[in-house]
């Protein structure tokens, strides 16, 4: 039997790698400087609170310790919930220096686009900042002057790395140490729009031009099939989130937007909504019913349309005649609500499929005139 689904207000809150690596980091330096293990340490978070981590593991000798913690993502569905965060932590010649670095699990930048240089530990800046300054207070509270190496790795980061887009975003050989408030809000919708916003900014950072907007992996693999020429940085998995990654696609320079998407979530956008979560708003039956009476098509059919159950039944109906013109006529009321959504200024169109990956309809509206005339 399915488990009843969780009030949101009821979900348990989790804590962030960056969180994580930083009370790994505060313990391991602590153990190097008294020689002690350490079971449990106390951090600020960004957010003004302050947490206490328990230790997995600590290990020490006169010239390194390394500590580990096992995140703990609360209700959220984060790929690194109950992975083991480490930090090894070292003396270095020189006074007051912090170097940081990333060992196994952890992965590297190869492209540019985020917010850490090409060639650099993908370490956030906020969880950059987070492990220079937990350094620093503990080296002022034990009157320490000397230079400190920190290096975070996470064991399995390879194998975690393979459930994430990181590699598609050039962060080769394990996961990202990140966070922005040390946080996890289960079913984050910021979380989620982040990882757009950061996919869009590689594509651009990288020469893509032209952008393939998809709700999910299956009509992210079909639209690979169909624009084979582009490189995978392209493809971006917009989830529910319509308008705000057109927004972005456009903020970030694109020139050309495709959204590629099934009939459930895109009738909604021909109707008119951003938002395509299944609870946002319903299918307008009626709505589907008048563009298939434009097309020609017979009464009896357009009762059925206005009786369906779900928009993926329309499309059935409408495939199973041979009537392309409604699709056709489907995806550019999609791209005039997507146009005016951001104002204009680029060529958008719009890919109806199948779950089987058929082709049902496409259409574009071009209006990059317009932009290059509000440039001018």
């Amino acid at each position: 039997m399915k488990e009843p689904e969780k009030d949101p207000a009821q979900m348990r809150r989790g804590y962030t790698t960056g969180a994580n690596a930083t009370a790994a980091t505060k313990a391991a330096l602590l153990a190097l400087i008294t020689q002690e293990a350490v079971e449990q340490v106390d951090i600020l978070l960004p957010i003004g609170e302050t947490i206490t981590f328990h230790m997995e593991s600590c290990e020490f000798d006169e010239q390194r310790a390394t500590c580990g913690v096992i995140k703990d993502a609360g209700d959220d569905p984060d790929a690194t919930h109950g992975a083991l965060i480490c930090s090894e932590v070292s003396w270095l010649p020189g006074h007051g220096e912090v170097e940081l670095d990333g060992g196994i699990g952890v992965g590297r930048m190869t492209k540019p686009g985020l917010p850490v240089p090409v060639g650099e530990a993908a370490i956030n800046p906020v969880p950059r900042r987070m492990l220079r300054k937990v350094v620093a207070e503990v080296c002022n509270e034990y009157g320490i002057d000397r230079s400190v190496r920190v290096v975070i790795s996470v064991p399995d980061g390879v194998e975690i790395a393979k459930k994430t887009l990181n590699e598609r975003l050039g962060i080769i050989g394990g996961i990202s140490i990140l966070g922005t408030k040390g946080i996890v809000v289960p079913f984050s919708t910021a979380a989620y729009q982040a990882s757009v916003v950061q996919a869009i900014k590689v594509a651009r950072a990288t020469g893509c031009e032209h952008l393939v907007l998809t709700t999910g992996g299956s009509s992210e693999k079909y639209a690979m099939r169909l624009y084979p020429e582009l490189p995978q940085e392209a493809f971006i998995q917009m989830g529910d989130f319509v308008g705000f990654s057109l927004r972005h696609a456009k903020r970030q320079g694109a020139s050309k937007v495709s959204l590629v998407g099934m009939m459930g979530k895109f009738s909604k956008i021909a109707q008119g909504v951003m938002m395509v979560h299944s609870k946002s708003a319903p299918v307008d039956f009626n709505f589907l019913a008048e563009i298939a009476a434009d097309c020609g098509a017979p009464q009896e059919l357009l009762e059925e349309v206005r009786g369906a159950n779900t928009a993926s039944q329309v499309g059935d109906l409408l495939h199973g005649i041979g009537n392309g013109i409604f699709f056709e006529k489907l995806c550019r009321h999609a791209c005039r609500h997507s146009l005016h959504e951001i104002g204009g200024g680029l060529w958008v169109e719009t890919v109806l499929t199948t779950m089987k990956g058929e082709l049902l309809g496409r259409g574009a509206i071009d209006e990059r005139d317009t932009r290059d005339r509000d440039r001018g």
